[in-house]
């Protein structure tokens, strides 16, 4: 009945939704590695909706056209990959 405090964190993120949909751990990785690959990929799909558009115009294409296509491209494929395939990818 001496449970450490990590022992029950632990027993409790493997009984989370999270862990049941996703299966974090069934894939060789943790919450924590999780979310920093998150923010890693947020950050570089910001910087490319800031980007891609000033890239874009400089063929001639109308800026806020291409951002919002841009923004909606990368929402659209990033949900398809995240709840449908499982796949961690942006």
């Amino acid at each position: 009945m001496n449970e450490t405090k990590a022992e029950v964190l632990n027993e409790a993120s493997q009984n989370s939704l999270l862990e049941r949909f996703f299966k974090i751990k069934q894939h060789g990785s943790s919450v924590k590695n999780e979310l920093i690959g998150g923010v890693t990929t947020f950050a570089t799909m910001a910087y490319i909706i800031f980007v891609n558009p000033s890239i874009m115009a400089a063929s001639g294409m109308d800026q806020g056209a291409v951002f919002v296509a841009t923004c909606i491209g990368a929402a659209i494929g990033c949900l398809l990959m995240g709840l449908f395939a499982n796949w961690p990818v942006a």
